[in-house]
């Protein structure tokens, strides 16, 4: 049966929208302690005698938490918490920055200003000599396809994904990473047309600049002007 310390947080529910007091409860759990990464939750029994509510409604409601990365079935032992971050927990964050159209894209922008700013402060502090000798291999491959006489956006944009990805990593904080790597992604289109607006307008030497920028920054421990030259790397308003 459910102990005491789960007792009082695992309080029987009301019948409306079940499944999501179910999640809610679950949730709260979670939060304050009483389960903890890596415990194993209650049966599907004794959640419906506790909560007042079928067992149906609590098979849903750990479906949609399975789902969400937050708990996970080992089939012979029966269902625990997650002890750890998965790729799946950053799903609904996407699709509600997805589906809530222009409003939220203009947030993200803002939030990938400031999200950059923080990563490149992070890398100045954590970055190690070969961090900055691995980041400077990712600049001169930069340079290289960006200076070539035939063009290709195609692998440009590749050599800036992996020069940006090389600072993410410096910081050695796997959840800023991840955070980082979801908003690169839905960023994806926007930062395309700047590359291929920036190449096909002449301004090759001007996007290679404001890389060359950032690197010195790290390489220098500038903290001072890490805020002007994330801004000045953006060119949004040009398209």
């Amino acid at each position: 049966m459910i102990n005491k310390s789960k007792d009082i947080v695992l309080k029987p529910i009301n019948k409306e929208s079940v499944v999501q007091q179910v999640i809610d409860r679950l949730t709260e759990a979670m939060i304050s302690g009483a389960l903890k990464p890596g415990d194993k939750i209650p049966t599907e029994m004794e959640m419906s005698e506790t909560f007042g509510v079928g067992r149906n409604s609590i098979r849903e409601a750990i479906k949609i938490l399975v789902y969400l990365g937050v708990l996970e079935i080992k089939r012979a032992d029966g269902t625990f918490v997650r002890n750890g971050f998965t790729d799946s927990m950053i799903d609904p964050m996407i699709y509600g920055i997805i589906l809530n159209g222009d409003e939220s894209y203009v947030e993200l922008k803002e939030f990938r200003e400031l999200m950059e700013q923080s990563i490149v402060r992070s890398a100045i502090k954590k970055s190690t000599k070969k961090d900055i000798e691995l980041l400077h291999e990712k600049y001169k491959v930069l340079e290289s396809v960006i200076m070539k006489e035939n063009t290709d956006i195609a692998h440009i944009f590749q050599a800036d994904n992996d020069f940006h990805d090389t600072i993410s990593e410096m910081m050695h904080n796997s959840l800023m990473i991840k955070i980082n790597s979801v908003v690169r992604t839905l960023t994806y289109s926007l930062r395309l047309k700047t590359v291929t607006f920036m190449i096909e307008n002449g301004s090759k030497q001007e996007l290679l600049n404001a890389h060359k920028d950032i690197y010195e920054v790290i390489k220098n421990k500038d903290f001072d002007r890490i805020e002007s030259v994330i801004y000045a790397s953006y060119f949004y308003d040009r398209i």
